[in-house]
């Protein structure tokens, strides 16, 4: 059984990195393979239009595009579970993230018919995004979260996701052009949610996996 995590954050040992690592640890717990994998370490481009994967003849669920993503892209193909992260910049996930998602949800649709899933297998997925933004703002954000999922719900399997809200940006906010936060309630915050946040990750690697024993 093997769960991937696809890591869309640049901030190593930050929220989305925390947030994946519990999810894998939780994976583990039941048995489970677990990879790592960071976007921002990757060279390579979304979608480019080629159509390679839409001509007649061509091989479903293949891709043609050779980057540093392409053999990234064909582990995931092959994995039982797939948890990915996000954190939201400007009211999107990031721009590595996003090219992921396209290169991914391209080739597992047709133009022949938009309901049918040409992928054949079943991988169940999990997406975590984190953001600074408060939890009443969360509404704001879910036509891009739902869009987002969209992209994986072609993969067969259950599609789920989790949302830590008004994350710590900073270890010392006096460092940074930062006036409008309170750092006292970012921390306290962090120091009180964000563990149970972590218990939430953990969990949903937990469950998952078990599912795929």
């Amino acid at each position: 059984m093997k769960v991937i995590a696809i890591n869309g954050s640049p901030r190593r040992g930050a929220n989305t990195d925390s947030l994946l690592k519990e999810a894998l640890r939780g994976a583990e717990a039941v048995g489970a393979e677990t990879e790592m994998i960071r976007l921002y370490d990757l060279t390579y481009r979304g979608c480019i239009s080629c159509f390679g994967c839409k001509r007649k003849g061509a091989k479903l669920c293949h891709y043609y595009m050779k980057d540093e993503l392409s053999p990234v892209l064909e582990k995931v193909l092959e994995a039982d579970v797939l948890l990915l992260g996000s954190p939201i910049y400007e009211g999107e996930i990031t721009a590595q993230m996003r090219g992921f998602l396209e290169r991914l949800g391209f080739i597992t649709m047709t133009y022949d018919d938009y309901s049918k899933v040409i992928f054949e297998g079943s991988i169940d997925s999990a997406f975590f995004f984190t953001m600074n933004a408060p939890e009443e703002y969360l509404p704001n954000y879910m036509p891009m979260i739902e869009n987002n999922l969209m992209c994986i719900s072609k993969l067969g399997g259950s599609v789920e996701h989790y949302e830590s809200c008004n994350t710590l940006q900073f270890n010392d906010y006096s460092k940074f052009h930062a006036a409008v936060f309170d750092e006292e309630l970012k921390k306290k915050i962090h120091e009180e949610q964000f563990p149970k946040d972590l218990a939430v990750a953990y969990e949903i690697g937990y469950r998952l996996a078990s599912k795929k024993k």
